[in-house]
């Protein structure tokens, strides 16, 4: 057996229980050995939910020490049981647990079988966060162990792993302990033993070994160093290449200013900020200098990014050739498009524009497809539809992709490589501190828009507990009244984890009851494209005035109109994403508002919400966030945004960040092509994962 064994070679693994291991990704060994245990979550769902990768059973804690919103263990035995309540989407068992003179009101959501597992006068361990509310406390959805199993369970630091259906944690982690027992299989070591000791890296086996199975937290932490260095050291190294590469770029297609874009200037509603100003000469300047422009625009929400990528693209059109503007949503799309449009004619500039969605009819498509080929369209707005095979371009010279994150480098590759080395920009309002911003987007040359239009009010905002609900529902009911829109957010969408989490689906209907004239109506991540789609078009054109939403709506829609966000259990999101979701109002003339609410009092949640409470700055936050996260968020969830390591986040890693950046640095000033022999093992892991990206582009 060696690292490229089939999972099948493992004893207890079958044809049946390889393809649940192949649905993560999992084929071979060497796979196996680098799924890492982490938390699993979604970008909808579980964003912000705060996984952990390793269970660390700690002994039974006494009710008088509990803290309300924290994770215990409690030894209590069974005082009563309750009939199990149905629901329409759920069923609910209750159960009345004593420890001490201490009564804690259990409940668990979908396990109704728990009824008669457990005994009236049993004993257990019981574990999960435990609130407190005017002096009653209650657990929701807690783990339960006898107390033999619990014994044998303290003070170790468990694994948990990616699941699908029909994969347990067990059949992951006997599999994993088979390879890791195993003498003949073995991770050679790949970078030179002077950066282990510089850098104070663990070796690659070891580190695999107790990222795995650690034998004590200080372990885990020197393991996560190591894998989280080697990420980030790679993705330098591959976008430095790639920078390399496109330095040496000669522009197939020279271009040169044009008056279109000088008279839409001067004829603007509004003067452009000096910011504005500022990136739009250094975009001129890349797009008429010869080179192939390869430039990311950062910018606040509602900074004016988006004038800037529309005046290149006019700029491109009118020197005869066509531009292509890709964004995350067909909502967000149709909306750009009807704007470019209508500026098009309003200043009677000759170019015609096209749009380019996945929901398009087939004859819509055709005649789309049509329209790009032949170049009778010199603008193309769209989804990921515009990369698809069968979309030809006449003459593309200019690739613009809105909010990067979104799509991540292979998208924009893919779009790029449809033209004739076209000019790329990316547009971005996701906030990271530029000094990130250099090594992330080390393939880029980075302009920052750090100057709000003058006719932005800025949003006002309060951090609030569920007593002032009421209150928030009034003034709701005011600003509806006063013919403006609402968006509210919730983090998931059923209920399945704890009680006390709204979710949009009951939540609008409890809301509809409370406000019942007013247009209400939810969205999220679960529905079809076509159902989220037509409620993003209605409440775009003021048919819905409340919507009730997860975070599905971050970067999906421009509505002007809306002037409230509150974002329901505010404490369970990352400071970037709530920074992004307000950015969804205060788009219009009006003032705007954003209430955070809060289920949780304790210091450090008001901490870090305070931050948003008193600074509309995205990237002042983003530095807050990056101080507030202490270094025992070593799983915290990935806020923001940005890339999606399979371990390393930018934020919280921007140390290992930095170091990955100065080795890299250091590797291709003294040897660019990596052909001393001292560093082969990098330049083989490099060649490897260069040679699956591009496998996976031509997929």
């Amino acid at each position: 057996m060696n690292l490229h064994s089939p999972v099948t070679d493992l004893k207890g693994i079958g044809e049946k229980t390889a393809k649940l291991f192949a649905k993560l990704g999992v084929e071979t060994v060497e796979e196996l050995l680098h799924d890492y245990p982490r938390a699993y979550h979604t970008v909808q769902d579980l964003i912000e939910y705060y996984p952990r990768a390793y269970e660390f059973f700690e002994e039974p804690t006494e009710p008088e020490e509990m803290e309300d919103g924290k994770k215990y263990a409690v030894h209590a035995w069974v005082q009563s049981v309750s009939p199990v309540k149905r629901f329409k989407r759920y069923q609910i068992f209750s159960a009345q647990l004593k420890t001490g003179d201490t009564v804690i009101q259990a409940a668990w959501f979908n396990m109704p079988f728990l009824r008669n597992y457990f005994q009236k006068g049993g004993q257990y361990i019981f574990r999960g966060v435990v609130t407190v509310r005017n002096g009653q406390y209650r657990m929701e959805q807690p783990e339960h162990y006898t107390l033999a199993d619990y014994e044998n369970l303290l003070y170790i630091m468990q694994p948990k792993y990616p699941l699908v259906s029909g994969l347990t944690e067990k059949m992951v982690t006997k599999a994993v302990r088979q390879v890791l027992a195993n003498d003949q299989i073995r991770v050679p070591e790949y970078l030179p033993d002077a950066w282990l000791s510089d850098y104070d890296l663990e070796e690659e086996w070891e580190a695999l070994r107790q990222i795995h199975f650690p034998k004590d937290d200080g372990a885990m932490r020197k393991a996560r160093k190591r894998i989280v260095f080697d990420e980030f050291l790679m993705f330098i190294l591959g976008i430095r290449k790639m920078k390399e590469h496109q330095e040496e770029l000669v522009s197939q297609i020279p271009m040169v200013e044009v008056a279109e874009t000088s008279r839409l200037i001067e004829t603007l509603p509004y003067e452009l900020t000096d910011a504005q100003k500022r990136v739009w000469k250094e975009i001129v300047s890349d797009m008429t200098g010869g080179k192939v422009m390869s430039r990311l625009v950062q910018g606040d929400v509602g900074s004016g990014k988006t004038i800037l990528a529309v005046l290149a693209l006019i700029m491109t059109g009118c020197n005869g050739c066509q531009g292509a503007l890709m964004v995350p949503t067909e909502v967000l799309a149709r909306q750009h498009f009807e704007s470019v449009k209508e500026i098009l004619e309003e200043h009677q500039i000759p170019l015609v524009p096209v749009l380019l969605t996945g929901s398009m009819t087939a004859k819509e498509k055709r005649l789309a497809k049509a329209e790009i080929e032949s170049g009778s369209a010199q603008i193309i707005i769209g989804t990921h539809a515009l990369i698809q095979e069968d979309v030809q371009y006449h003459r593309l010279a200019l690739v613009v992709t809105d909010e990067q994150h979104r799509f991540g480098v292979r998208q924009r590759e893919t779009l790029a490589d449809k033209g004739i080395t076209p000019h790329v920009l990316v547009m971005s309002a996701t906030p990271i501190p530029r000094t990130l911003a250099i090594i992330v987007y080390g393939d880029l040359d980075i302009s920052v828009v750090d100057e709000m239009p003058a006719h932005r009010l800025p949003i006002k905002n309060c951090v609030v507990d569920e007593s002032y609900r009421p209150n928030a529902y009034r003034f709701m009911e005011k600003e509806v009244a006063a013919g403006h829109q609402v968006y509210i957010i919730c983090p998931m969408v059923e209920e399945s984890d704890e009680l006390e989490l709204e979710n949009v689906t009951d939540y609008t209907e409890k809301l509809q009851k409370i406000l019942p004239m007013i247009r209400i109506a939810c969205l999220h991540g679960k529905m079809k494209p076509k159902e989220k789609n037509e409620i993003m078009e209605r409440f775009a054109a003021g048919d819905i005035q409340i919507l009730i939403s997860t975070t599905v709506i971050e970067v999906g829609i421009n509505v002007p109109n809306a002037t409230v966000m509150m974002v329901e259990n505010a404490e369970r999101f990352g400071l970037a994403q709530l920074h992004q979701l307000r950015g969804r109002v205060g788009r219009g003339s009006a003032q705007s508002y954003c209430i955070f609410m809060s289920g949780s009092k304790g210091k450090e949640t008001r901490k870090r919400l305070e931050v948003l409470n008193k600074s509309n700055d995205g990237f002042h936050i983003a530095s807050e966030d990056l101080k507030l996260r202490g270094p025992g968020d070593l799983f915290g969830i990935r806020q923001s945004g940005i890339l999606e390591f399979r371990m390393g986040d930018v934020f919280q890693d921007s140390a290992v960040l930095g170091q990955a950046s100065e080795a890299a640095g250091r590797l291709l000033k003294e040897d660019p092509q990596l052909l001393d022999p001292l560093y082969e093992g990098i330049r083989k892991k490099l060649e490897h994962i260069i040679s699956q990206s591009s496998e996976s582009l031509r997929l």
